[in-house]
């Protein structure tokens, strides 16, 4: 069995710890580990390998995460754009056997009870392998307006799916015991899947083979981009579960949560013996029952109760409790304001390591750079910068115009403005080196990339 893992969103409800290029599911929230992480190690318990759908921009932080669980085992498709979750497993299930059972899952998912998981996932096999298309109906405990209900009849038939219902009507499905929270998890057979997506949604079906069978595919599958904008856009839901007669729904009692808003994340962190959750860097006087994230500053709190404060060191929430899910209004008001907050953290993650913006003023920036051994930057240049590079530790190989040579520690290089250049570490261990940008503009995309080793654009 392979687990399909979706890995698209940006998880803006959860801002400023997330973030486009850093989001949600690959932030280490539960004992250092992430809920992408936790999902690979809970599944592979069951499933063979790992299949991740992701972005191009994404897919490496799973790559590094999975290296650090030691799951070799892995399998990449990269979407230029997303279409939604039917085009994404569809995808993902021509590339595999059609008699291949799948798992799909998302990434960003916490799921406590794993027993009782394992007991709800032996149940879907049975019915996977008799060609039905097998969902997991989550058991609510609240009247829930953020999420869509599924309605089942007998032991696992499915009468109905129900949109998000106002609190009037969650309610009326709580109290009538066989109403279930859609949890976006899927058990089907590849072939099953496409089957059904062929009768029910043909046009999905015949773009998304169209596609794949353009992809680009040496180690990992690569749609191109008009491809993928010529495929429409849908959910697994409206697209096959709704209309298919195939479809089963397994009530699923497995401590879950989506991790969706800060206040479903206060419930799920540890907490001290005043309420407020677990934090090293949290002086507290008489406060009481708060979310305090942030690990690069102390936060005081003084008669401070029921508020979510979250701090990442380029930006600061503060709110109530209870109104976490505005949060996504704020990533809205950046968008409007062409800000970069909602895009990347002062420490961005790249296929070749990570740097960290230390200073950005007007006609200049300081980055600490880290490059893992082995990898290279792109050869690139850029128009409306100059570089200066100074080795704290390690070798550093640095390539500009014609020439090629070490920079060591305390050595330091600079490259002119419109010079090609690469920065590549060849040794054992990463090099750290401090560069500073002076220019009239220094943002993030004034590269221009002449060779990648990661082929983006």
């Amino acid at each position: 069995m392979t687990n399909i893992i979706l890995c698209g969103g940006s998880g803006t409800r959860l801002w400023p710890i997330s973030r486009t290029l850093m989001p949600k599911q690959f932030v280490k929230l539960f004992d250092n580990k992430s809920l992408f992480q936790l999902t690979v190690e809970r599944n592979s318990k069951v499933c063979d390998s790992q299949f991740i759908v992701s972005n191009a921009e994404q897919y490496f932080l799973a790559i590094d995460q999975l290296e650090e669980l030691n799951k070799t085992n892995n399998k990449y498709l990269l979407e230029p754009i997303g279409r939604n979750t039917a085009p994404a497993i569809a995808l993902a299930c021509f590339a595999l056997d059609k008699e291949e059972l799948v798992l799909v899952t998302p990434s960003d998912h916490l799921i406590k009870d794993e027993a009782e998981y394992a007991k709800v996932l032996n149940i879907a096999l049975e019915l996977a392998q008799q060609e039905n298309l097998v969902t997991f109906g989550i058991t609510p405990t609240f009247a829930e307006t953020g999420f869509g209900y599924i309605e089942s009849e007998n032991t696992y038939d499915v009468k109905a799916f129900h949109e998000k219902p106002d609190f009037e009507t969650a309610t009326a499905y709580l109290g009538a015991g066989n109403y279930y929270w859609n949890s976006g998890m899927f058990l089907f057979k590849a072939g099953v899947f496409l089957e059904e997506l062929q009768k029910y949604s043909p046009a999905i079906y015949e773009a998304s083979l169209k596609a794949f069978n353009n992809a680009s595919k040496d180690e990992l599958i690569r749609i191109k981009h008009d491809d993928m904008a010529n495929i429409p856009e849908d959910s697994i839901d409206y697209a096959v579960m709704e209309k298919s007669n195939k479809v089963k729904v397994i009530p699923s009692d497995i401590s879950w949560s989506d991790v969706g808003s800060f206040d479903s994340l206060y419930d799920e962190l540890p907490k001290d013996e005043d309420g407020n959750t677990k934090n090293p860097n949290h002086i507290s006087i008489d406060s009481k029952n708060n979310l305090i994230y942030g690990n690069e500053r102390k936060i005081a709190t003084v008669d401070i109760e029921d508020c979510i404060i979250v701090d990442t060191g380029d930006a600061l929430l503060v709110s109530k409790k209870g109104s976490s899910q505005k949060v996504k209004n704020v990533v809205a008001k950046l968008k409007e304001q062409n800000s970069e907050l909602h895009n990347i953290h002062l420490t961005g993650h790249r296929p070749w390591g990570t740097y960290t913006v230390l200073e950005d003023s007007p006609g200049y920036k300081i980055k600490r750079i880290e490059v893992k051994p082995g990898k290279r930057l792109s050869l690139q240049k850029h128009f409306h910068r100059n570089e200066h590079w100074i080795v704290v530790s390690g070798t550093a190989t640095v390539t500009v115009g014609d020439t090629t040579k070490l920079i060591r520690p305390n050595e330091s290089t600079y490259i002119k403005m419109g010079e090609v250049h690469r920065l590549a570490n060849e040794g054992m261990i990463p090099v750290v080196l401090i560069e500073a940008q002076v220019g009239e503009y220094t943002g993030e995309d004034d590269i221009v990339r002449i060779s990648d080793d990661f082929k983006r654009d």
